[in-house]
């Protein structure tokens, strides 16, 4: 089989391309996903296009993996230039980017286990690892999604699609114009909003979530404004030890939603 052999390659430029700029990925609908794992769990009908390393391709069972897909081999050399990590698997995707109205995910019967609705809303988040590891834990809650600013982290950040792990395959998300606006909207659908602030008025595992919830989490350094906290029905705070002033928001997010998820069991 033929092989791609020159970081040259119009591919190659292309593919580098999209890992460094958002702006391409959004134009061309597409984003990239690396891993033996985040291939295999990858919905084939997303798939545009995968690359394999040299290396990789000559194992056994490697041709089988591939099958029905569409793919070029790639030399070792010139893969790892393509690669954002220091020890690349040998495989990487080019997929279709997802795209979710809130809508939909706000419709009776929806989400998890037909459960009341459960979102996370992210203000301003600007750490990738934070988003991934958010969208992961998400998942494991039974999270129905993520809403996010649009001054939030590219949740299509290479970074971020690996800290996911995958769940960014299975977990809705959409990015919003105006969070404020979003919060009424989950209002009338009978979604309470609960946010995450120092000095809140109530114990986080004080609160019942038992009917839709919305977290509301800030930037890491910086927290929720003023603003869309005050929009908040309840304001809720985490007790800490020490001299902490506050948790990491992927930790923060991570108790709350497995608060909701404990109570909802």
């Amino acid at each position: 089989m033929d092989r791609i052999t020159s970081t040259a390659n119009q591919q190659v430029k292309n593919l580098l391309q999209l890992n460094k700029k958002a702006k391409l990925r959004n134009a061309r609908d597409v984003f990239v996903a690396e891993g033996i794992k985040m291939f295999r769990e990858a919905p084939k009908e997303r798939i545009v296009k995968v690359y394999v390393a040299g290396s990789l391709w000559e194992k056994p069972g490697t041709e089988e993996m591939l099958e029905n897909v569409p793919f070029e081999v790639v030399e070792d050399s010139v893969f790892r230039v393509m690669s954002d990590t220091q020890t690349p698997q040998g495989v990487l995707c080019i997929l279709r980017q997802y795209h979710y109205k809130l809508e939909e995910l706000l419709k009776p019967g929806e989400g998890p286990g037909s459960r009341k609705p459960l979102f996370l809303v992210l203000e301003n988040l600007q750490d990738p690892g934070n988003l991934g590891t958010i969208l992961r834990t998400a998942e494991g809650a039974g999270v129905t999604g993520v809403i996010l600013s649009r001054e939030s982290v590219d949740i299509y950040n290479p970074k971020t699609i690996r800290s996911t792990m995958g769940s960014v395959y299975r977990v809705p998300f959409l990015y919003v114009e105006d969070l404020k606006e979003t919060l009424k909207k989950l209002k009338i659908y009978g979604v309470k909003s609960y946010a995450a602030c120092l000095g809140g008025t109530a114990l986080y595992d004080g609160v019942s979530y038992k009917e839709g919830a919305a977290f509301l989490i800030g930037n890491e350094s910086k927290g929720l404004s003023r603003e869309l906290a005050g929009l908040a029905d309840v304001c809720i705070s985490i007790p800490m030890e020490g001299k902490l002033e506050s948790l990491n928001a992927a930790v923060a997010a991570a108790i709350l939603m497995y608060e909701a998820y404990r109570q909802r069991r």
